[in-house]
């Protein structure tokens, strides 16, 4: 099947009681079995839910894995994936991964004994460099969140195959909607529900896609016995939310080349990060590994003294945390979703306060412009 179909029908079928075309949501934390041993499929719902089976089994066709697990955050899926390691292990990460994905890693899985080397894995000979012998997993976000680097999927994969490694990729940016990490030779895929998927800023949520049986079953192992389930009804609300998801990708990369060229010949804009213009210097690979460059866009504005003028201005878009919504979010990343790195380490990679990050919405075009427009006249 195509993708919109898949996205569409895939792990919804009519409930076999009633024919209901949509998929229930399914209240209930227990199940009645039909005699000792004998039961329907179903034990207890934080081990098993319909709704949440659907969602998973979806997400399985859409990223083409063998498994799919849901959880109660992007966070908790990310903590899941960690459980594949054992204290002492080493993992290889992206120097510019979201904030709560650095925090969680810096200052909780360290004190139980992991370690990480944050490197830009977007330089192969950088990424090889930093595994050790006690290295068990490379883990990447590409596009990065905010300053939109790219990493060769196949290429660290390549590298994790050649040293018996597990690569992971974040791949909430784009979904598999432009981008499939497995189909590039990845293990793993870490999506945040939240975003995307759900697109509609009504529900918290996170997934993880396995390409191999045995980390599926881990993962499952690990989903059941830790409890960070997604609920029946977020997971209900991702699966709503995932049907128009091809309708809504194409709005936001459309709408999102169209703002990138705007701001790059802005007088008040610096510079602007986004892989889909051809200036910028992953543009190739870009296009490559993805069928299109999505809604995410940062830009610098040429005078930081402006940066508050210009959040105070807006109108149209939002101030605030979170992406993939239908509604434009506009956010400072060194103040909000990347405040817990060391402002050093920010400053390293260009997290500054004069950059700013935009989730592009599907509202019309002009409006997001002149909303823009008015808010860079006042910075």
């Amino acid at each position: 099947m195509g993708f919109a179909t898949d996205a569409i029908h895939a792990g919804v079928r009519p409930d076999p009681s009633t024919g209901a075309i949509m998929t229930p949501v399914y209240l209930t934390s227990t199940y009645a079995y039909e005699g000792l041993g004998r039961s329907k499929g179903y034990d207890y719902a934080r081990t098993i839910n319909p709704t949440r089976s659907a969602l998973e089994e979806n997400l399985k066709v859409l990223e083409q894995g063998r498994a799919a697990y849901a959880f109660a955050s992007g966070m908790a899926a990310i903590n899941a994936v960690m459980a594949l390691l054992k204290s002492g292990d080493h993992v290889v990460v992206s120097d510019n991964v979201y904030g709560g994905t650095y925090r969680l890693f810096s200052r909780v899985l360290e004190g139980y004994g992991l370690s990480f080397s944050y490197v830009d894995t977007s330089r192969p000979e950088a990424t090889e460099r930093a595994v050790t012998p006690r290295t068990r997993m490379v883990y990447i976000e590409t596009p990065t969140n905010p300053i939109m680097i790219l990493t060769d999927i196949a290429e660290v994969a390549a590298l994790c195959r050649r040293r018996g490694l597990i690569a992971v990729v974040d791949n909430t940016f784009l979904t598999p909607c432009l981008q499939r990490p497995l189909l590039l030779g990845a293990d793993i895929v870490v999506h945040s529900t939240t975003k995307y998927l759900n697109g509609h800023s009504d529900s918290v949520g996170g997934a993880l896609v396995m390409a191999h049986d045995e980390h599926a079953e881990r993962i499952k192992f690990v989903q059941n016995s830790a409890g960070a389930i997604l609920s029946p009804f977020d997971s209900w609300l991702v699966l709503r939310g995932i049907k128009t998801l091809p309708l809504r990708m194409r709005a936001h990369d459309e709408n999102g080349r169209s703002i990138a060229r705007h701001l790059e010949g802005h007088p008040k804009v610096k510079r602007v990060l986004y892989p889909g213009l051809p200036s910028h210097p992953q543009h190739a690979l870009a296009s490559r590994q993805a069928s299109g460059f999505g809604g995410m866009i940062s830009f610098v504005l040429k005078d930081p003294r402006g940066v508050a003028r210009f959040f105070g201005a807006l109108r149209l878009c939002a101030l605030a945390e979170s992406l993939g919504g239908i509604e434009t979010l506009v956010c400072q990343p060194s103040t909000m979703t990347h405040a817990s790195v060391p402002e050093e380490e920010r400053a390293r990679l260009g997290i500054t306060d004069d950059l700013v990050r935009i989730s592009v919405g599907c509202e019309d075009l002009e409006d997001i412009l002149s909303d823009l427009d008015r808010a860079l006249a006042a910075a």
